[in-house]
């Protein structure tokens, strides 16, 4: 936190509150790509501190009517016993739109809900807990919250993926797809939260203690928030479905109990895919800041080399491809050969040494070490690309010549205008080579963890 943001802070308290305020104990927190977090602990004149997060729109992105709207929902969805931070403030800081909240103690790092033993008596009731949440968040009356926009999702998400002039082939089936078997609306639109996972969620020993970031809460099909709660990606490695706790049957037995209907398997799964399809979008949207200039961030740069995560991912829920070993080029990989006429070590032992830093060697503030643990992997999909790139190219180059295609984007393109076949073997060979041979590159093991 700079220093006039945070003596705006404080002034702001000492007017909500009445009396000076000290702030201390501020730290930014990792978590977050789209706007900066911070914890701190505010201490009015002869009382107690109060621990507090404020949660601000970045300089070069302002969205004040997104944090306004967001301050709304949060209102409605506490008087609609939805567990949720208590809201202490919203307006603007230094010109940037802010969140003030009480701090709600607890976990929200996936990997460690998922492993740590501290939570192991609470997981197996989480994904029943989860759906009655849900139940709760869908019964807020859409009256309640008129800002909210009624936008068509498939519109929508294909307007932005046009919008990255990105073609790709494993995308384009998933688009068709989720046309051809759309769900009939029979559901009432409902207040949806948007971005309801694992990550978004503040977990202790006893439960879920309260639902995060509502910026993307907006009206539409109720089972859209199920279907994103199990998308793959948010399992983190886990078997599990639910965000990596539990099956989906508990899930939809939970939501049952508070909202009396329970959707079926086959919208379910419509929307996992949907889910699915939108997070790359989303990671290629994050990555364009990167591309664009805007932002010089590892974060988003990485974000980029994630997209085939979530092709990969499509492909396993439309049953085109199953989980395999992918090898990890650089498994056991110790070669300090230069070429001449350079001196050892040569170039890839120097990359390694690097990633071996970041990885292993870096301190300070929990931001810095997520952004170094981030920058260790763009080191590590670096090295793997100048190892395997040109058989790489060779080999797509020949599957799309047995079609006679030049490039992924016209195989793309020939997807969306109907001129192959989607279940033609040549084609998904050649959407499935594309995608495993950039996986192998981002991330290998990421190939072997479980499907639905």
């Amino acid at each position: 936190m700079s220093e006039p943001l945070r003596e705006e802070l404080r002034a702001r308290l000492a007017e909500l509150w009445g009396g000076p305020v000290t702030v201390e104990g501020w730290r930014r927190l990792s978590g977050g790509a789209s706007r900066d977090t911070w914890a701190l602990d505010a201490v009015p004149e002869g009382g107690a501190a109060r621990p507090l997060i404020l949660r601000c729109d970045p300089p070069v992105k302002p969205s004040p009517e997104v944090m306004a709207r967001e301050a709304a929902v949060l209102a409605a969805a506490e008087k609609a016993g939805v567990p949720v931070p208590g809201l202490l403030d919203h307006g603007a800081l230094l010109g940037r739109a802010h969140l003030l909240m009480e701090r709600v103690e607890g976990e929200t790092i996936p990997r460690r809900l998922l492993r740590d033993a501290r939570f192991a008596a609470v997981r197996p009731g989480l994904a029943r807990e989860l759906g009655r949440i849900l139940a709760r968040i869908h019964a807020i009356p859409v009256a309640s919250v008129p800002q909210l926009e009624h936008v068509d999702v498939m519109d929508q998400l294909n307007g932005l993926y046009q919008e990255l002039d990105d073609s790709r082939p494993a995308l384009e089936l998933a688009f068709r797809w989720l046309a051809e078997h759309r769900p009939r609306a029979t559901r009432p639109p409902r207040v949806v939260h948007g971005d309801f996972r694992n990550g978004n969620l503040m977990i202790d020993e006893t439960g879920v203690r309260a639902v995060l970031d509502w910026e993307l809460t907006h009206i539409g099909d109720p089972v859209e928030d199920l279907g994103w709660l199990c998308v793959k990606a948010w399992r983190f490695g886990s078997a599990e479905p639910v965000g990596g706790f539990g099956p989906r049957e508990e899930l939809l037995a939970g939501y049952a109990e508070i909202a009396g209907t329970r959707p079926g398997e086959d919208d379910l799964h419509w929307w996992e895919v949907y889910g699915t399809l939108r997070w790359a979008v989303l990671c290629r949207m994050q990555a364009e800041r990167f591309l664009s200039g805007a932002e010089q961030s590892v974060e988003y740069a990485v974000l980029g080399r994630k997209v085939c995560e979530q092709e990969y991912d499509v492909l396993l829920a439309l049953g085109i491809t199953e989980p395999r070993a992918v090898p990890d080029v650089l498994a056991g990989r110790d070669d300090t050969a230069a070429a001449p006429p350079h001196d050892r070590p040569g170039a890839d032992a120097l990359l390694r040494s690097v990633q071996t830093f970041l990885t292993e060697e870096t301190a300070g503030d929990p931001r810095l070490r997520f952004l170094s643990k981030v920058a260790a992997n763009a080191v590590a999909v670096a090295r793997r690309e100048a190892l395997l790139a040109p058989s790489q190219a060779a080999a797509h180059a020949r599957r799309l010549a047995a079609l006679g295609l030049a490039d992924d984007r016209a195989l793309a393109d020939a997807l969306r205008e109907g001129t192959v076949r989607p279940g033609d073997p040549a084609v998904l060979d050649a959407v499935r080579g594309g995608v495993t041979d950039r996986l192998a590159v981002a991330n290998p093991a990421y190939a072997t963890q479980p499907a639905r």
